[in-house]
């Protein structure tokens, strides 16, 4: 097993998520255990929602927690580019060669038609727009991509047969190949999807062992075709559980806080949230005498990591139980001058804490009301008065709705700015014809746990998306919640206000 590569393979579309960190940690501690390498592989695939500064918060975000990569975009490496944007000629002459093998073929359905059928024709068990293309003239077609026009290469998946996904910590899984769709390996633009490109870069890349996530068991079958056609041996494979929500459904960042920036930010330490994290899927350190013990290091379980003791069942993101764990390191395994550097490092090191001077100067009389009035800046969690939560004349009911929709709002906010956020709660209040004060009203309070305070989308904008989603997300749960039936309702009328 020395030997062993492994790949953490995001995509920068949006702020560090937990499960990136899960993934890269179970792939480090693999890694570690065998004495292999670590890639870092940054998958911006997609044009549309990928961005410079997302890869950048992303490597940030992965460094504080030290989850450390051997190769990757930043350091380099022998199998380079490890960005896919950077890879596309390789995609487009693998593409090709399953074009002439006769394992793949040229698609001009267009995105019409292709929505018509999905609507309309595949519940009246249609075929779809590109099933008379498989078997098409090769040369026709050809000669339409030479005149430039719009194509789309699909995999051409066999018509029966069965494919067996082999994973080391399941049972064989059986897939009918009859209900697999022709998955579109490389689009219009000329970039790939995602399953041409991760099957070509694992195999050009050495990768030997794929951990992941389970929501990728049903996309392996794909995979395998792939590895087949290519005439290449597959990476062993490893798909990891869930995160999930309280309710056990798979954890999103609109029922728990997702970003490992939000945990930065909150004031937790690296250490305690990777241990947290791998509690999500491994078992405590054996103790005597006891079920084990929850807390323990990296290194520590490095040394008796072993991948096929991962717990499959998924785990409940708990918070609370989080904060427990850090409140031990901070007492068990850190002395006065260790406080006294990590508060320094998370407070006065941070880059946002310029950005509170101005806000806080001309509020000032001393140096020591500056940190009583930014407080809010720094705290961890807010527990906003309900009562402080209501305008005017206005129901809890009311106003749990519009701070709803003001996380919505918040959420598509790109780039991050000041000026987005008055936008967006400017929007919020038209949307639902509330003066603008009765909708910052709830969000002082929400926000700073005070119906006043520093200048309102300057601080939201200084919080952060995550912090202020967070805290928003508290406020609507303080005032009784909304049902998941309800906020689909509020989510569509939202979505289809006037541009």
């Amino acid at each position: 097993m020395s030997d062993v590569r492994v790949r953490v393979a995001p995509s920068p579309t949006g702020a560090p998520h937990l499960g990136t960190a899960f993934i890269a940690l179970f792939n480090l501690l693999f890694a570690r255990a065998h004495g292999g390498r670590l890639l870092l592989r940054i998958e911006d695939t997609d044009q549309g929602r990928s961005r410079p500064e997302h890869e950048q918060a992303l490597c940030s975000a992965l460094g504080w927690l030290g989850l450390q990569w051997d190769e990757g975009p930043d350091i380099g490496g022998d199998v380079g580019p490890y960005r896919q944007s950077e890879r596309l000629d390789i995609y487009a002459k693998y593409a090709a060669q399953l074009i002439d093998s006769g394992h793949a073929y040229y698609s001009f359905a267009t995105a019409d038609e292709l929505a018509a059928w999905r609507a309309q024709g595949q519940r009246d068990g249609q075929p779809p727009p590109y099933a008379e293309e498989r078997e098409g003239d090769l040369g026709a077609a050809r000669d339409r991509v030479a005149r430039g026009e719009p194509v789309v290469i699909r995999m051409k998946v066999p018509t029966e047969g069965q494919c067996i996904v082999k994973d080391i910590l399941r049972d064989p899984i059986s897939f009918d190949l009859a209900q697999l769709d022709d998955q579109v390996l490389l689009k219009s633009d000329g970039f790939p999807t995602y399953h041409l490109a991760v099957v070509v870069d694992d195999h050009l890349m050495g990768i030997t062992h794929v951990i992941r996530g389970e929501e990728w068991i049903n996309s392996t079958p794909k995979h395998l075709l792939l590895y087949d056609w290519f005439g290449w041996q597959p990476p062993i494979h490893a798909h990891l559980p869930l995160l999930l929500n309280p309710d056990r459904s798979k954890m999103s960042k609109r029922r728990n806080p997702t970003s490992i920036e939000y945990y930065r930010r909150a004031g937790f330490l690296p250490v305690a949230l990777l241990n947290y994290l791998a509690l999500m899927a491994y078992p405590p350190a054996p103790t005597e005498g006891s079920e084990g013990e929850e807390k323990f290091n990296f290194d520590s379980l490095v040394s008796r990591f072993d991948l096929t003791k991962i717990n499959l069942g998924g785990s409940v993101f708990d918070l609370e139980k989080l904060r427990w764990l850090n409140g031990r390191y901070l007492r068990e395994d850190m002395d006065t001058e260790g406080v006294l550097v990590a508060l320094k490092d998370w407070a006065l090191n941070d880059d946002s804490f310029a950005a509170m001077v101005p806000l806080m100067q001309s509020r000032m009389e001393t140096l020591g009301d500056f940190l009583p009035r930014c407080a809010f800046f720094f705290a961890s969690e807010i527990d906003p008065d309900p009562e402080g939560l209501l305008p005017k004349n206005r129901e809890a009911a009311d106003v749990a709705q519009v701070l709803q929709t003001a996380i919505w709002a918040l959420e598509a906010i790109e780039p991050w700015s000041t000026e987005g956020v008055e936008a967006a709660i400017r929007a919020v209040a038209e949307h639902w014809d509330w003066p603008v004060r009765d909708v910052t009203r709830p969000l002082y309070v929400a926000m700073m746990g005070a119906p006043v305070g520093p200048p309102l989308f300057d601080s939201i904008a200084l919080l952060g998306t995550d912090v202020a989603r967070a805290r928003m997300q508290k406020a609507v749960d303080v005032l009784g919640g909304i049902s998941k039936k309800k906020a689909k309702s509020l989510e569509k009328n939202w979505s289809a206000r006037p541009a």
